[in-house]
């Protein structure tokens, strides 16, 4: 008989992270069950009144913190496992990203007591990179042993390696997408393309945020760079595939230090070469390889960017060996078999109830 997972939240489906953890608990045999509570605060209440079948497990995706007090109840009632996937914290975000509220405000004391008291209510706590781990433990005092760390990877039915572009007798083409939040730091790359003095680039940007307009400005004039709005997700891979070089995150906030963007998962799952901001939020053997496809440029450092570009530009031959590289270190480091075996080993800690409930 199958395991049962009961997917506990009003989550987005459809958002990359949980259609890769669903397809990975898919993969390993598991039925996942939806149960989307009308008010989060009562959930467990009509999860009584449910028609839900027999679970194994309860997990709550992405962003669902307000799902995590009524999951827990129900969970503790019925003594099974919880698993959390916050994929970030709502202190850090709004505290010490956004600076919504000071640090030592009361406002700001009471997120961190709550978030912290919520996610140690979990019998395990999922993160996507180690330090976003050590942020978990260090800051939210989350008990290491309830840890588990599990990349984001890519979706690979979209995100596949595609063939390396003819670079004879044209400018390399740059792309950046994304949100244009501080976090990626676009306005790093704007300064970077500003200083860069190398080979004709074109230099191509996707997406809207807060941001935008300011990036817009910088480089308005330019006839290298080209803004275009959001594309479907489905397209991604066709503007990945467009671009000989692409661009991860450049922001100097403690966030940016922490994460792997999605971006960086898609690039290297397509075999396209990056250059992203050096962060220890990547595995030491990625950053100590050699060859990997991806080149590593010192956070907020326009100059180093610049610098990158135009040495890449100047041999822009490397490029296609760098693609094939970038698609090595996807497989070995955060391709679907490598999460399958995260998730496998996180799945044989939950120990399950002698009888299912």
């Amino acid at each position: 008989m199958a395991k049962v997972v009961l997917w506990w939240g009003r989550s987005d489906v459809d958002y990359s992270r949980n259609r890769i953890v669903r397809n990975l608990f898919e993969s390993l045999g598991w039925q996942i069950v939806d149960f989307w509570p009308t008010l989060s605060s009562i959930g467990d209440l009509q999860a009584r009144f449910a028609s839900l079948p027999v679970v194994d497990l309860i997990w709550v995706p992405c962003f669902r913190q307000r799902d995590i007090q009524a999951a827990s109840r129900w969970a503790n009632k019925r003594q099974l496992p919880l698993i959390f996937d916050p994929l970030i914290s709502a202190y850090d975000k709004q505290v010490l990203e956004r600076k919504k509220y000071p640090v030592n405000s009361w406002r700001g004391k009471k997120l961190l007591r709550k978030e912290s008291w919520l996610f140690q209510l979990a019998d395990y706590l999922v993160a996507d990179t180690e330090q976003h781990a050590h942020f978990f433990a260090e800051t939210l005092g989350c008990p290491v042993e309830k840890l588990k760390v599990l990349p984001v990877g890519a979706e690979e039915s979209l995100f596949t390696p595609q063939s390396p572009n003819q670079l004879i007798r044209r400018p390399l083409n740059i792309l950046f997408y994304g949100s244009f939040l501080a976090l990626q730091g676009p306005e790093i790359i704007a300064k970077a393309i500003n200083l860069y003095q190398g080979p004709a680039v074109d230099w191509r940007f996707i997406g809207r945020g807060p941001l935008l307009q300011k990036t817009q400005t910088m480089l308005k004039g330019r006839s290298d760079v080209y803004f275009s709005d959001w594309v479907d997700y489905a397209q991604l891979p066709n503007e990945i595939a467009k671009a000989d070089l692409c661009l991860g995150i450049f922001g100097e906030t403690d966030k940016a230090l922490r994460v792997i963007p999605n971006k960086f998962y898609q690039a290297v799952a397509c075999g396209r070469p990056i250059i992203t901001c050096e962060s220890k939020a990547y595995p030491l053997a990625l950053r100590e390889k050699l060859e990997s496809g991806i080149y590593w440029v010192p956070a907020g450092d326009a100059k180093a960017l610049a610098a990158k570009v135009t040495e890449l530009a100047m041999q822009p031959e490397q490029l296609v060996q760098a693609g094939e590289a970038a698609s090595v270190s996807y497989q070995r480091f955060f391709s679907e078999s490598v999460l399958r075996a995260e998730l496998t080993s996180l799945l044989a800690q939950v120990a399950p109830p002698t009888s299912r409930v």
